[in-house]
């Protein structure tokens, strides 16, 4: 039988509280909740990484609210996926109950329920202000990712983009991407691009078209516009509190491509757009990665070597990201290595495959002499995790089964009323309610076939194709003059992913 002292001793030494942490939980040796062996996460250690993991149902979303919580009392920003709607209520106080009671004292702590600032973001725009990017900004192999096209398609829709950087069309929406891609296949511009950018098959082109009308029938074709959201405002404060930003796509769960691509697509710009930091006392903000496996399902090497590098350097900028997942082997290893703090709930072993995960996943545990990692995995119950983290000197801790706080706020959706209430209220929603359709690629383009069809039917004297010729450079000019149009006004540079560099934070 483990040596119940010396697993209090090595607890506490392992889990110093010395400096700001997030109190997880007591650790638990042979089902007895021990509230001396408290388990700390500290905040120096967030922008390292970590993993919230485990089968469906076994709590991971509630220790993602308890984390979130935590992180909002220490004045940091956190942004969180809400894959089913039920986050919301982070922004109300939970009622008290018994178990509540009964939870918190066992776990030496006072249980004071409280609500947490929360905003609310959509990608249809149905259940929060809505999230968009510009197709200009998003990149074409981000956009590939969405549209799963082959190698041969996203070189052509690289194309697309190289052409529109040169030409300074901005490409805002989807319908200035058909236009300039009809352009170049099937119109003028087939013999224009032909020596300095290569031939364009119509089959290819007929394949991105039918893959973006796809995309437009399933609704989720808004995400790409005007206004393009500022990651500043997942900076916010509100009376010293990080404020929770909650991206709901429970009306979108089925575009998975979707939404794991735009979540990686701000991960990436702010990879991009933020300044080195250094090590911090706490992080600028955290980035809670849900579903984590949809962004490396099927995913090309290139592209899991572009995603490793982002998480690599971008703790560097004083930006924390944890994965959450089902098992530790949906994360590529390449990945999974950088993940130094883990939060994993029980896995079942059901079938063969399952059993071979919860191999692979014990051997990703340092050893232990208060516990057997295989059963330990597979026994825990709702609410308990097996858990190490890095201390403040950046070292691994002793492994803890660990029985979690409970979370302060309501442990579900807000009503309905309320969470109407919540968003209609922003300054958010205020700021991104209406789409805004400025002058890009669509109007040019069509400017510029309309004065060529006159031309040619009524062979139009030289001093009035000048003049068609001079309008058309007036709509450039004015579309250079929207928010879209100033990115690309200046000499472009394209980062990770082919993303658009943004302005330094």
């Amino acid at each position: 039988m483990p040596d119940r002292a010396l697993f209090i001793q090595k607890i506490q030494q392992s889990y110093s509280s010395a400096e700001p942490h997030i109190y997880l939980g007591a650790g638990v040796l042979e089902q007895e909740i021990i509230a001396d062996a408290k388990v700390n996460l500290p905040l120096r250690m967030m922008n390292r990484h970590g993993l919230v993991a485990g089968a469906t149902g076994t709590g991971k979303t509630r220790t993602l609210q308890l984390i979130a919580e935590q992180l909002s009392d220490a004045g940091v920003p956190v942004f969180l996926l809400d894959v089913k709607g039920d986050l919301s209520g982070l922004n109300k106080a939970a009622t008290i109950n018994p178990k509540l009671e009964e939870r918190a004292q066992k776990l030496g702590m006072a249980y004071a329920p409280t609500g947490f600032p929360v905003e609310l973001y959509s990608l249809s725009g149905k259940l929060g202000a809505p999230m968009r990017a510009t197709v200009l900004e998003f990149g074409p192999i981000l956009l590939s990712k969405i549209f799963e096209l082959n190698d041969i398609q996203t070189g052509t829709l690289s194309v697309v983009f190289k052409y529109a950087d040169d030409k300074k069309l901005p490409l805002v929406d989807l319908n200035d991407m058909k236009k300039v891609l009809t352009y170049l296949a099937d119109g003028p511009g087939k013999e224009e691009i032909k020596d300095s950018y290569g031939k364009i098959s119509t089959a290819t082109s007929g394949t991105i078209l039918r893959k973006i009308a796809a995309l437009e029938q399933q609704g989720v074709g808004s995400i790409f516009g005007e206004p393009s959201f500022d990651i500043d405002d997942l900076f916010e404060r509100i009376d010293g509190k990080g404020v929770i930003s909650l991206l709901n796509i429970s009306d979108v769960q089925s575009q998975p491509a979707v939404y794991s691509t735009f979540l990686l697509s701000l991960l990436v710009e702010i990879y991009q757009s933020m300044p080195e930091a250094g090590d911090l006392d706490k992080p600028k903000l955290v980035f809670f990665f849900d579903e984590a496996h949809l962004l490396f399902k099927d995913a090309p090497k290139a592209f899991l070597e572009q995603i490793e590098q982002v998480i690599r350097l971008i703790r560097s900028k004083g930006i924390g990201v944890f994965f959450c997942t089902q098992s530790p082997m949906d994360i590529p290893e390449s990945v999974l290595a950088q993940l130094g703090n883990r939060v994993q709930h029980a896995l079942r072993a059901f079938t063969p495959n399952d059993a071979d995960k919860l191999r692979k996943t014990v051997k990703t545990y340092p050893r232990s002499e208060f516990y057997e990692i295989d059963k330990a995995l597979t026994s825990m119950g709702i609410g308990q995790a097996l858990i190490t983290v890095l201390n403040e000197k950046g070292i691994p801790t002793e492994v803890a089964i660990t029985h979690l706080v409970p979370p302060r706020s309501v442990m579900g959706p807000l009503p309905e009323n309320e969470f109407r209430n919540l968003y209609l209220s922003s300054d958010f929603y205020r700021k991104y309610e209406k789409t805004v359709d400025p002058l890009s690629a669509h109007e040019i383009l069509t400017e510029r076939l309309n004065n060529q069809r006159v031309e040619t039917s009524q062979q139009i004297p030289t001093t009035q194709s000048s003049r068609s010729a001079k309008q058309e450079k007036g709509m450039v000019e004015q579309a250079l003059t929207s928010s879209v149009g100033r990115q690309i006004g200046r000499e472009l540079v394209r980062g990770v992913f082919g993303m658009l560099f943004g302005k330094k934070r």
